[in-house]
């Protein structure tokens, strides 16, 4: 049977789905009419439908409930999200198709008002208290909707609890926009086949990838803004290091590096936030109410960048901070306001809707594909064809791949049993700590953040990478800054080509009549000369760089190198110099 259900029959409101609300479309999209029609040709007990952030999935889930519920195959739902707000963000979806669901629901209450057709919860909730869940859905002939099913692999307690709630369940409907994970456990409820090797592959009843949402205009292409950076950093061993973000490194230096560039303290952040506040300006000249997100790692850097911010802009951005009993609240007035800027830590997530965000900044020292892919989705929710999406990252080749991948779909895939399993919450612990250098202790120091400097490096889109290196501030930069709020995928790579042809160009020209470095520009060059030639050094003596460093501040004078004067600077190299001749 094809088509959407009659609404009248089953009670709905004649305006459904006119109100294009999160979790409503004015009309059934060709994916999602679909996968409804599959749906209804099936009529499976479990149904995986995998659907990029965006394109719809909210609208597609409460369809099949409103339609289960009008041939009364069901008569209660219970949805299951990852966080507190998306449960409310669910109810009210639900409203709006006239399904009636309790967003306050408690495990340990056992009852709801009869008024509720059904109610949300979160995995954590679910996990809280599974035996009451199964008796409940015992009860009903239950349609269960796992809203980023992925999650009941969070830890392996919520995957059984999952299992052992809703198991007895008439119907169950699992949705997710990143199908898959960094660890190998397996999803309830998803059905695996192998593909060699030992591995199992997650199998979805119906897909509805990146590429296809943007050929279809539902998704923004996204713009990838990379920065890199001179970064200088002392370790816990004492030792002062200077190097490149993205640069040639171990991987404990590319997580230290990653560190320096996002403390808020250095040149590195504020540079980043100034550019993606210059990119929110021209956006805004084409849609007058495109909105901006910060995604920090920890609260402490949140309201440091929401400093930062104030400094830039003038204005107060909004903070959501996941303590914060009153975030979900101002997740909502931040949508339907006016505001520039939201920063926030990891709450805003999967499924939160912010349909005007078009700049983002990922402030976070999280490195998984599966955040990643969760953070890009906040941006790519098309209202207007002609937008596009500006993400500014640093240039950290783990980011810069899962840039270049996201028109890659992924599965989750399963090694069979006796393969080493990693659960995907220590993955996402170990992106968020810096590693150290083996076997030092606490009592040996403090790693610290010196000083940060940032470049523009290139641009990300639609597989290529365009531009090159440039300081922050330049009109390089800006050309890249400056590209128009609204145009086609074809003309956006059309324009950054020339942009990058515009800017080798110039580039020539200086090299033939080079032009009077700024005050800035000269004493970053100075430093990183000087970092060069202390590096040089230690490889020639084996002698730590901090100490090389304080050798050179007690026969020169003068504070540290982040703050010493160009003067001093020179005074350094010289004298360094000067140690390799004599030797």
């Amino acid at each position: 049977m094809s088509g959407t259900p009659d609404l009248a029959a089953r009670g709905l409101s004649p305006a459904f789905p006119d109100r294009a609300a999160w979790g409503t479309v004015k009309h059934l999209r060709a994916w999602q009419q679909a996968a409804l029609d599959l749906y209804r040709q099936s009529e499976p007990r479990d149904f995986l439908a995998v659907a990029t952030p965006g394109a719809g999935k909210t609208s597609f889930a409460l369809t099949v409930a409103a339609d289960l519920l009008q041939r009364r195959i069901i008569d209660r739902i219970t949805i299951v999200a990852p966080t507190e707000h998306l449960k409310t963000q669910w109810a009210e979806a639900a409203a709006r198709v006239n399904i009636a669901i309790d967003p306050n629901f408690g495990t340990r209450q056992g009852r709801t008002s009869t008024d509720y057709q059904g109610q949300a919860l979160t995995y954590a909730g679910v996990a809280a208290n599974p035996l009451a869940l199964r008796i409940r859905t015992e009860q009903f002939r239950t349609l269960v909707i796992l809203d980023e099913i992925h999650h009941a692999g969070d830890a392996r307690s919520w995957g059984e609890a999952v299992r052992e709630a809703f198991e007895p369940a008439k119907r169950r409907l699992a949705l997710t926009g990143t199908p898959f994970r960094s660890d190998s456990f397996p999803i309830p409820f998803v059905r695996y086949e192998p593909v060699g090797q030992g591995i199992l592959k997650s199998v979805a009843d119906y897909t509805y990838g990146y590429g296809e949402a943007l050929a279809d205009g539902i998704v923004r292409p996204v713009l990838f803004m990379a920065y890199s950076g001179d970064l200088h950093w002392r370790t816990r061993a004492g030792d002062e290091i200077a190097a490149r973000l993205g640069g040639p490194m171990t991987k404990d230096m590319h997580s230290q590096a990653l560190r320096t560039a996002l403390d808020p303290q250095g040149a590195w952040i504020p540079a980043v936030l100034k550019a993606a506040d210059t990119r929110l300006s021209e956006v805004r000249n084409h849609v007058p109410d495109a909105a901006g997100l910060v995604i920090a790692t920890d609260q402490t850097k949140a309201r440091a960048y929401a400093d930062v911010l104030k400094q830039i802009t003038g204005r107060k951005p909004v903070l959501v901070l996941s303590d914060d009993p009153g975030a979900s609240k101002r997740i909502g007035k931040f949508a339907d306001s006016d505001d520039r800027w939201m920063v926030a830590v990891r709450m805003v997530s999967e499924g939160v809707d912010v349909p005007r965000l078009a700049v983002g900044v990922y402030a976070t020292s999280t490195a998984t594909p599966l955040f990643f892919a969760q953070a890009v989705g906040r941006f790519v929710r098309a209202r207007t064809r002609g937008e596009t999406a500006s993400v500014f990252v640093p240039s950290v080749p783990t980011l810069l791949q899962f840039a270049s991948e996201m028109e890659v779909q992924r599965d989750h895939a399963l090694r069979m049993p006796g393969h080493e399993e990693v659960d995907e919450a220590d993955l996402l612990a170990a992106a968020e700590r810096v590693e150290n250098e083996v076997g030092l202790d606490d009592q040996q120091g403090e790693f610290a953040a010196l000083a940060s400097e940032a470049d523009f490096d290139r641009v990300l889109f639609d597989g290529g990478e365009f531009g090159m290196s440039a300081i922050s501030g330049s009109d390089d930069e800006l050309d890249y800054l400056g590209l128009p709020g609204l145009l086609e995928p074809d003309q956006v790579k059309d324009l950054l080509s020339r942009r990058q042809q515009d800017q080798v160009r110039r580039s020539e020209d200086k090299g033939a009549a080079p032009a009077r470095a700024s005050t800035h520009q000269q004493l970053r060059e100075l430093r990183k000369e000087l970092n060069g030639l202390v590096g040089a050094w230690h490889h020639r003596t084996d002698t730590p760089h901090g100490v090389i460093h304080n050798r050179l501040r007690e026969e020169c004078g003068g504070p540290a190198t982040a703050a010493a004067s160009a003067e001093e600077l020179q005074l350094r190299i010289d004298t360094i110099r000067e140690w390799a001749i004599a030797r």
